[in-house]
């Protein structure tokens, strides 16, 4: 692992691997850079990969803050210290998010956003529900069944692989969720929109399953050009459970 600052003065970790095409790949909440597994090893056959682990995740230093604008700058730390100036941004869930809003701040390549809607309605009201059980010493145990729900559909090693590498952080997780539980959802729209309305580079959303029936034209109507593909039956990790079909777009999309 390498190391750079961030925005906070906090240490951020990250990963190198391969050459070509930056490829800057960022992980989804509780996870790690060593989430991507086998997909961020093949991927270093088609370009350089850059895996950062977020503040509070993987070998990176709990912060201050956990908003996605402090996120998105502890990447460009990582990006100006890796000296690439027009990468291609990859996340996955919480990753998702953190690529497009770095790419409404920073130029990129392309971005791929993996299996994490922009649109925060939905997500407000199911976790509203666990919102009192998440902030008690029940924490653990109702964090790993949300997460549990979602890795469904991975062949069984992978899910024990998934389950191996997270290391859910209360305090992490509830200050990257505060503005789901703060805000109103009026006030998350014009959140969201303030954060990813400037995105200009090549976008692709791919989702597991349909992400609601009038998601593709809100998110068309904050990001024009956005490609949204579904990839039916997957739920929250296609680029795993359809390895070789994601690293086959990507390499479409970024090139």
């Amino acid at each position: 692992m390498q190391f750079t600052t961030g925005p906070d003065g906090n240490r951020v970790a990250y990963q190198v691997e391969g050459d070509g095409p930056d490829l800057v790949l960022i992980h989804g909440i509780t996870e790690s850079h060593h989430s991507w597994g086998d997909v961020g090893k093949r991927l270093a056959r088609i370009g350089r990969v850059i895996s950062v682990d977020l503040r509070g995740h993987g070998e990176s230093d709990e912060a201050p803050g956990y908003s996605l604008e402090a996120m998105a700058g502890d990447v460009k730390a990582v990006t100006d210290a890796v000296g690439t100036a027009l990468p291609s941004v990859i996340g996955h869930s919480l990753g998702g998010f953190v690529a497009t809003v770095y790419a409404a701040a920073h130029p990129a390549r392309t971005i791929v956003n993996v299996d994490q809607p922009l649109a925060l309605a939905a997500f407000k009201e199911q976790l509203g529900q666990a919102e009192p059980m998440l902030r008690s010493e029940a924490f653990g145990a109702v964090i790993g069944m949300m997460f549990d729900g979602l890795m469904t559909p991975l062949p069984d090693a992978e899910k024990a692989r998934i389950s191996a590498l997270r290391r859910p952080v209360q305090d992490v997780v509830l200050g990257v969720w505060d503005p789901v539980f703060t805000k109103s959802v009026e006030e998350l729209d014009a959140l969201v929109r303030g954060l990813v309305g400037g995105v200009d580079a090549p976008y692709l959303a791919i989702h597991g399953d349909e992400p609601g029936d009038d998601y593709r034209a809100w998110l068309r109507s904050v990001i024009p050009h956005a490609q949204l593909e579904v990839w039916p039956g997957n739920a929250h990790y296609p680029h795993l459970i359809e390895s070789d079909r994601f690293i086959e777009r990507v390499r479409e999309f970024v090139n």
